[in-house]
């Protein structure tokens, strides 16, 4: 079948968009689809082939494409859940920085598989000057990430010099995070910290053990190389075989809470991918999603001033915790 030509035209809202950004959203496919196709010499803005994946465009602009090329992209997208961006509670909107209520199940960023629903395609669609803010064109304003099953307080830096002093701050480990976290068995200390060092595993999940002082014979299978890592957490309130927590965490590793929990022997509830087996898993097949909520987030203004955002635990995850005992 002969590729046929599909035509855009850049809207004045549009201006000074990146090319792969701008494609991705009228195509509705994955930015890395774009680019791929943009480094196959599929894609032509005024006639010319187009060589950089991130050149800026501007009002009037002419993007073509090959539409066959197109369909086979979109055939390739895996089926996913709806969902309604009007759950996305706005906190906070300045000219520097918008600060939301991520709810569970939406993806910050798209994945290989193609996701239509994340949180990225929403903020270019609301605000199509976010799409030059950053370091990378698929994760465009985002200095930091919620895991999709979790929930909670989250900030986008909606200009470059926003993104930069947030993203110092989170460096510097200034920023000052805490989750609202249930997890089984009784944890019984009432104040606690895990610094186990946390690395990639085998299999792809991200692993942790309790740090080893002295190396033996013995020993020598547990020592694991990662990346510093440390959670502190409190008890809020404790349950026959749960503990509910307020966590803190004083850097920022991927699956961190959840990956430290497991490791801390005290998964958290609703946890499909890192979970013990002898845990009773209808609890968690009951909730349906993570029970990890990001209750509180502050930072530092570009003024100086330090300001700080919550949000309480969503209805499911309230309604969860009153049917314990």
């Amino acid at each position: 079948m002969d590729n046929q030509k599909k035509q855009y035209t850049v809207l004045e809202s549009q201006n000074n968009a990146r090319l792969d950004v701008f494609l991705a959203l009228q195509l509705d496919i994955t930015r890395s689809k774009v680019q791929k196709l943009i480094k196959l010499a599929f894609v032509k803005v005024n006639n010319v082939t187009a060589k950089k994946t991130g050149v800026a465009l501007q009002t009037g602009d002419k993007v073509v494409v090959e539409e066959q090329l197109i369909k086979e992209n979109k055939e390739k997208k895996t089926e996913e859940t709806y969902v309604d961006y009007n759950t996305i509670n706005i906190l906070e909107e300045t000219e520097d920085y918008l600060v939301i209520n991520k709810p569970a199940g939406l993806l910050v960023h798209q994945t290989e598989a193609l996701e239509k629903y994340t949180l990225t395609n929403w903020l270019c669609k609301r605000n199509p000057g976010i799409t030059s803010v950053g370091e990378d064109s698929l994760r465009p304003g985002i200095v930091h990430r919620l895991d999709k099953p979790a929930s909670g307080v989250m900030v986008i830096a909606k200009n470059q010099q926003m993104f930069l002093h947030l993203k110092k701050q989170f460096q510097e480990r200034s920023i000052k995070k805490e989750y609202t976290v249930l997890v089984h068995g009784v944890v019984e200390q009432e104040y606690g910290q895990i610094d186990f060092e946390i690395a990639r595993g085998k299999e792809g999940k991200m692993v942790s053990r309790p740090k080893t002082n002295e190396l033996s014979l013995k020993n020598i299978a547990k020592v694991q190389k990662g990346k510093d890592a440390l959670t502190e957490f409190s008890v809020e309130k404790t349950f026959s075989r749960f503990t509910l927590l307020n966590v803190k965490i004083h850097s920022g590793r991927t699956h961190q809470i959840r990956v430290h929990m497991l490791a801390y022997n005290h998964p958290v509830v609703g946890d499909t991918l890192y979970y013990n087996k002898r845990n009773n898993k209808k609890h968690d097949i009951d909730l349906g999603r993570l029970f990890l909520h990001a209750s509180s987030l502050c930072f530092t203004t570009l003024a100086g001033k330090e300001v700080c955002f919550s949000a309480s635990l969503p209805d499911d995850l309230q309604q969860h915790i009153s049917q314990l005992v």
